[in-house]
């Protein structure tokens, strides 16, 4: 079932996407070469608690850490560990906080150091199908004119593989909610988006193949054949004319920017 969200709780998601976006702000100001994911993890929690909040991954259905930390061939739900992140990997962090009774949720993958040029622009090309998708995110489309666009997009890329198991989703009151946002899809199919619904749409693209295998963890899920994949996410209200964007990246790639800059020097 979709629950519509009234304006006030809208404010209230906002708030929470919002303390999403601070952390992982957080994490780009630190994140480097020599860091373990588990420090990353340490790092975010702490903050949202400062601020707080509540990690909403902390626990959910057995996870066990704050953020879900998934390194190159790492698709998503990477288990934060003693794995060192080295220059030229690519880090995704996604985040999720529980703050007055309603979540935010977003994810952003990093390149750390001199990451290889098809990989950056796997990078740019997956935050770039994410923005295609929340430019659907209307009153009056369908679920699937999302879809579409992203795998439009993406498909225009030879080679990338858009990952099907995996989807976006509601939120509200709870982390994941009704409907399912798939990043494939046909145009005008799907349920109509009404004003008030609040959806996470989370592009996740790999540089080959669009299959991906579980580990053994129950967790974490990878490429199958072993090349690397990102994953943005933003959390959006649909609104009449044009979508209302809670997640912000503005201060994550003004922090992603400025400590490449000094990790260079």
């Amino acid at each position: 079932m979709i629950h519509y969200k009234t304006k006030e709780e809208i404010e209230l998601i906002r708030k929470s996407a919002l303390l999403v976006s601070a952390t992982l702000e957080e994490v780009a100001k630190s994140i480097k070469p020599g860091m373990t994911t588990l420090e990353v993890d340490a790092l975010a929690e702490q903050f949202i608690r400062d601020n707080g909040a509540v990690p909403a991954f902390k626990d959910y259905k057995g996870f066990p850490n704050t953020c879900c930390i998934s390194v190159n061939q790492a698709v998503v739900h990477g288990i934060p560990n003693n794995h060192v992140i080295k220059d030229g990997d690519i880090v995704s962090v996604d985040v999720g906080v529980l703050s007055n009774g309603y979540h935010g949720d977003s994810a952003y993958t990093f390149g750390i150091g001199n990451v290889a040029p098809e990989i950056q622009h796997l990078l740019k090309a997956t935050k770039a199908a994410l923005v295609k998708g929340v430019e659907k995110a209307v009153a009056g489309n369908r679920i699937g004119d999302i879809s579409f666009a992203i795998q439009e997009y993406i498909e225009k890329e030879k080679g990338y593989g858009i990952v099907r198991e995996m989807v976006g989703h509601g939120i509200g009151k709870h982390l994941h909610e009704d409907p399912q946002v798939p990043n494939y899809g046909r145009r005008g199919s799907g349920s109509m988006m009404k004003e008030g619904l609040v959806i996470c749409i989370e592009p996740m693209i790999n540089l080959g193949t669009r299959d991906i295998v579980w580990l053994e963890d129950g967790w974490t899920v990878n490429t199958a054949d072993g090349k690397p994949s990102v994953h943005f996410e933003h959390t959006v209200a649909v609104m009449k004319g044009k979508a209302d964007l809670l997640s912000t990246f503005a201060g994550i790639e003004a922090a992603e920017k400025n400590n490449a800059e000094l990790c260079a020097n």
